[in-house]
């Protein structure tokens, strides 16, 4: 049971990656926008987002490759 724990956690922070790197995409596409103001809070609340993402995706890959390598289960 704990492998298959490690095993979600580590697809868990793959999707969160991916995620991250669509946000980044859609970051990019939305950068041309007219408007300076919304662009600058756009620009801050995504990147924000991307680094909330990967210290999620962080922190789950971690807990899974721990419970990978636990002898225990």
């Amino acid at each position: 049971m704990n492998k298959l724990i490690a095993l979600l956690q580590i697809l868990g922070a793959l999707a969160l990656t991916v995620l991250a790197a669509l946000v980044v995409v859609d970051m990019a596409l939305n950068a041309s926008m007219p408007d300076t103001i919304s662009v600058v809070n756009l620009l801050v609340g995504r990147i924000v987002l991307i680094a909330c993402l990967l210290a999620i995706a962080r922190y789950l890959i971690r807990r899974g490759l721990a419970g990978l390598r636990d002898r225990k289960g």
